[in-house]
């Protein structure tokens, strides 16, 4: 029992630090760069640190990287289409090298790595349910720098990580409703106030100042949003 306090002991730290970024209102961008730095002052050996994330269509980027040592590693792994990061994503589970010189399931990115000073990485799948965001990953000068420990370390922290990521995405996107939201409320009542000067003006129904608004739109080659904005600005300086 002794054996595992130190362990425990790590991922209590872990959590704490996690648990006060979820607080946190942080952007993505602040938030990888605060999940990799993390990453690398977690796992002892570490050189550097990276996050790949995945766009809606699929595409892979390294989203943020402490060393640009990492982002040639990865960029190799895209290139490539070859590496226990891609590997860690597609199989949604931690992909261990022990040593770049000996390693033989990804051959071909092992070969390209290899001049980079690099020998052991560690990869984990950043999932949120059953969706993988992408993965993180740790790399090491050292052969055998990481083991179990290391595995279970990361697993955690990836998970603690994929949560932050998914709130901190979840909080930009519904920034980004809100604004279209508001948006579209404006455009509404902007066009109510345009065809109620219609309505006024030429004595038409709501219907007809519709399409008397929309078809000016059409002429000049403008939205009806914009349309509306403009008769109301010109009804405005009429009255002054």
């Amino acid at each position: 029992m002794a054996a595992d306090l130190p362990l425990a002991d790590e991922l209590a730290a872990v959590h704490a630090r996690m648990a006060r970024l979820l607080l946190t209102p942080e952007t993505v961008h602040s938030a990888l760069g605060l999940v990799t730095s993390v990453a690398k002052e977690t796992l002892a050996h570490t050189a550097g640190a990276g996050v790949t994330l995945l766009d809606e269509f699929g595409r892979r980027a390294t989203a943020a990287a402490t060393d640009p040592v990492v982002e040639h590693a990865d960029r190799l792994q895209y290139d490539l289409e070859d590496g226990p990061c891609l590997a860690a994503v597609e199989r949604r589970s931690v992909q261990r090298i022990d040593d770049l010189e000996r390693e033989r399931r990804w051959p071909r990115w092992c070969a390209a790595v290899r001049p980079l000073g690099l020998r052991a990485t560690l990869s984990a799948p950043l999932m949120v349910r059953e969706t993988a965001l992408g993965a993180i990953k740790v790399y090491s000068g050292l052969p055998a720098a990481y083991g179990a420990r290391a595995e279970h370390l990361i697993s955690v922290f990836a998970a603690q990580a994929a949560v932050l990521l998914g709130n901190a995405q979840s909080f930009e996107q519904a920034n980004r409703l809100s604004d279209e939201l508001r948006d579209a409320l404006g455009s509404r009542d902007q066009i109510g106030i345009a065809k109620g000067i219609l309505m006024a003006r030429h004595g038409v129904e709501e219907a007809t100042a519709f399409v008397m608004l929309a078809s000016a739109a059409q002429r000049e080659g403008r939205t009806l949003r914009d349309t509306a904005q403009e008769l109301i600005r010109s009804t405005g300086r009429r009255r002054a």
